[in-house]
């Protein structure tokens, strides 16, 4: 009989056919020291990558993160916007997305380029067809915010370079000069049919509104000739027949992009580039869609003086009308083929160049 258990297991070791279990094993055996473990090496994980969505409101600005659900809710003031950055500064966010909201998306947006974070501003239509298409129905701004992150990780929207500061005053003097113009015009139609008693009130308003107007149009000139740049890109496109100052600056203002792209991309753009509705065996009607409507708008303009001052012009629209296109039809197809003369001059960074024949 063994009298304690290293005894024991010495005998199990050399005489026993099969193992022996200890229910207690010596003091000794459970004192062993243990292996010392090295430092490890191993790199540590990196944050995933995320999207982030910002909805801008009045008073408020809701962010969100995708894939990994995160939000946050700041002011729309100075405040907010040291927050939202020290907020992105730990995710590091591969995309930031907005919608355009008329103009309450600017100092945000110029605040996050300045941080030097990739910024996309996309439609507004774009980011709700989104949300149905992925079956979201309800609104709210938190969940707006985490659609615009699902977009850009779904979509993977370019960044579009923001303008710097003399652009975003540019595109202001031009926005004030048109709503300039909507109110006087709004004038001179109460003008026709208003009471003697107050056409006196209604005359000085045309006139100063008139007066305004050309201060406008004077501010337009000198910020133009102010930058050699744009100097340059100004008197390229004012030597087309059919491109007035007025035309130039909304040009360079609304549509910087005018000159980096192709024929088909700068005509999506600006939307005057027809696209095709068919289904099966039905071949539905060619119509421009989408774009920048207030480029759209003085481009009309110019394209209707240039269909009678512009011999490239006025050749093609003739030719479209003599072919039984109707007379918007022409126009439109008029507004593409001298917008894509436009961004080719602008490219090339080449004058107009009339037709051999219509050279004196």
């Amino acid at each position: 009989m063994m009298k304690n258990s290293v005894a024991a297991a010495v005998h199990a070791a050399l005489n026993a056919e099969r193992p022996v279990i200890l229910d207690h094993p010596p003091a000794a055996w459970a004192e062993e020291p243990r292996p010392r473990q090295e430092p490890t090496t191993e790199a540590v994980p990196l944050p995933a990558e995320c999207w982030v969505g910002i909805d801008v409101a009045k008073a408020h600005l809701d962010g969100a993160t995708w894939p990994e659900s995160e939000r946050l809710r700041v002011t729309r003031d100075d405040a907010g916007l040291v927050a939202l950055t020290a907020w992105l500064r730990a995710r590091a966010p591969r995309l930031i997305v907005l919608e355009a909201t008329g103009g309450l998306e600017v100092p945000v947006v110029t605040a996050l380029v300045e941080a030097g974070w990739p910024v996309a501003v996309i439609n507004p239509r774009q980011a709700r067809d989104f949300a149905k298409a992925t079956g979201r129905l309800a609104k709210t701004d938190a969940l707006d915010a985490a659609v615009l992150a699902h977009f850009g990780h779904a979509i993977r929207p370019e960044p579009r370079p923001w303008k710097d500061a003399e652009a975003q005053a540019l595109t202001a003097v031009i926005q004030r000069r048109r709503q300039v113009v909507e109110m006087l015009t709004a004038e001179k139609n109460r003008l026709a049919s208003a009471h003697p008693h107050v056409k006196p009130d209604l005359e000085a308003t045309i006139a100063w509104l008139e007066q305004r107007l050309k201060d406008h149009d004077r501010d337009l000139q000198q910020r133009l000739r102010a930058s050699p740049v744009w100097r340059e890109r100004d008197d390229l496109l004012r030597g087309v027949p059919g491109i007035g100052p007025v035309t130039a600056a909304t040009l360079l203002a609304a549509l910087p992009e005018l000159g980096t792209l192709d024929r088909r991309q700068i005509s999506a753009l600006v939307g005057v580039c027809p696209f095709n509705r068919d289904s099966g065996q039905s071949r539905g009607r060619r119509m421009i869609f989408g774009g920048r409507a207030g480029v759209r708008a003085v481009l009309y303009m110019a394209t209707v003086t240039a269909s009678r001052c512009n011999p490239v012009i006025k050749a093609f629209y003739q030719r479209l009308r003599q072919a039984g296109k109707p007379a918007k039809v022409a126009l439109t197809a008029c507004m593409r083929k001298l917008l894509t003369i436009l961004n080719a001059m602008l490219k090339a960074k080449t004058p107009w160049q009339p037709p051999a024949e219509c050279r004196s």
